[in-house]
């Protein structure tokens, strides 16, 4: 799916989609069509997207997770857990590939468990699809690219 078509949230071209920085967590509305022309903060001038998942904690995940009007794919892993490494790099292959349709996001569990909690994470790697606040989808187990490309298309229905 373009995104000159349509954005992954149901809006097009012409409308204004908000997006939390990752770094401020700055609410900021960029025009559908540019999405893909490298937009920046407009507080603190940093890239919206780089290719790469955000790092997210306590502190800032329901500033960059649970607003704005793209979907965010969190993944939830540890340090210690050897699928979660052997996952890691198709993780970031796959915000590679879509960003900045969608947002990709990693979790630590260990050092939020907080949030690990909220969602009831019980194994490792867990992907949990969310949007506006809401979770779309879930998926537990470390995925190969093309069965993690699928759970995105079938999650947002592409």
């Amino acid at each position: 799916m373009s995104v000159a078509a349509s954005s992954s949230a149901g809006t097009t071209v012409n409308d204004l989609i908000t997006l939390p920085c990752p770094h401020c967590a700055t609410l900021n509305r960029v025009p559908g069509a540019r999405l893909t022309e490298n937009p920046t903060c407009g507080r603190c001038k940093q890239a919206l997207f780089n290719g790469h998942p955000v790092a997210l904690g306590s502190a800032n995940f329901d500033q960059v997770a649970m607003r704005g009007d793209l979907p965010v794919i969190v993944d939830f892993w540890a340090t210690w857990c050897g699928p979660c490494q052997h996952f890691a790099p198709v993780f970031v292959a796959a915000a590679q590939r879509h960003e900045p349709r969608l947002r990709f996001a990693k979790l630590d569990t260990d050092a939020a468990q907080d949030i690990a909690g909220r969602f009831a994470i019980r194994s490792i790697p867990t992907l949990v699809l969310l949007q506006g606040g809401r979770e779309l989808a879930r998926q537990s187990g470390a995925l190969p690219a093309g069965r993690l490309d699928a759970f995105i298309a079938e999650a947002l229905g592409r």
